[in-house]
């Protein structure tokens, strides 16, 4: 936070005597967060369905599931989907993201076969009160230059979005930092947040916005700056991760990090600091493509991630 700047002594020794009470306060009071821990269990190797998932949220202290979309339009009756929405209500949980099922970055046929499915997916989302959406664009294409690469994503996921919107359901965009995935193509695309704005006005609707990945963002050498330009509903989901020791910034690669701390590589208070200042108030998560994780049982990996991810809460004293 910015500390006020007073303009003269006088106004100083006015209010000194009222600043210091104001200061030892402050410095006994947790601030308030918005956002909500998520459980993602795939992607720290726990293996679960919809109704383990939720009692493992339960257990462990986690605020948010994904919807499990699929599970849910193909076992879920009517009545089972209100007896979850239920429990979910009872024990505090409720929805955090899941993955964009339309194959956005394929040739036209495939992406028009899955955008028709697409409002059958959110009619789903919607009975089930889940509003989060996410994908992730890859920076480098082999065939399309950046103004054509640029194009077509504004389109396609407009087009989703516009569909989205319908049933009150946001999607967020991830770019991806790391340099090696920006030069194994020929042609280089979005890898920047700035860029990522860029996208996200292209498809001209405003339930886009951010996957906001502490690991991308250091990769791609953003700040906490850049995130206090953002306000809070212009990002959708958050992933804290750290990076590998021994490797440069540049030299980092996407699908080899660490739990958030493991390393300290990233500057996680800097990323906090900037989420908590602007009242960022959806599903925060980890994602850390770790093998270490994954080879835990479930509920030892289940217990090492949310000690993780309160260990950089108490980073912003929450």
């Amino acid at each position: 936070m910015e500390r006020r700047k007073f303009l003269s002594n006088s106004s100083l020794a006015l209010l000194a005597a009222g600043t210091i009470g104001t200061q030892r306060l402050n410095a006994t009071t947790k601030a308030v967060r918005k956002f909500k821990i998520a459980l993602n269990p795939g992607i720290i190797g726990v293996k679960a369905n919809l109704a383990q998932t939720l009692d493992y949220a339960i257990a462990y202290g986690y605020e948010t599931i994904p919807p499990f979309v699929e599970e849910v339009m193909q076992d879920y009756s009517p009545a089972e989907i209100a007896d979850l929405k239920d429990k979910m209500k009872a024990s505090g949980i409720g929805f955090g993201s899941t993955n964009l099922p339309v194959a956005f970055r394929e040739d036209n046929r495939n992406f028009l076969e899955d955008f028709r499915k697409l409002e059958s997916f959110c009619k789903t989302m919607e009975k089930l009160g889940a509003t989060r959406i996410n994908t992730w664009i890859i920076s480098s294409h082999n065939s399309l230059t950046y103004n054509e690469n640029m194009k077509q994503h504004a389109y396609r996921l407009g087009e989703c979005a516009r569909v989205m919107k319908d049933y009150g359901i946001r999607l967020g965009l991830e770019y991806l930092g790391t340099r090696p995935l920006l030069i194994q193509n020929k042609y280089p695309f979005i890898s920047t947040m700035k860029e990522g704005q860029e996208l996200i006005a292209a498809t001209g609707h405003s339930n886009v916005g951010f996957v906001l990945d502490s690991f991308h963002w250091y990769t791609a050498n953003d700040n906490k700056e850049d995130i206090l330009k953002l306000k809070a509903e212009d990002i959708v989901v958050v992933d804290i991760n750290d990076a590998r020791k021994g490797f440069s910034r540049e030299a980092q690669v996407d699908l080899k990090r660490e739990l958030p701390l493991a390393t300290g590589v990233i500057n996680l208070k800097a990323f906090m600091e900037g989420l908590v200042a602007i009242g960022y108030d959806g599903p925060i998560r980890t994602e850390p493509f770790n093998q270490i994780l994954n080879d835990m049982g479930n509920e030892a990996a289940l217990k090492t991630n949310k000690e993780a991810i309160n260990k950089v809460l108490a980073l912003v004293n929450l």
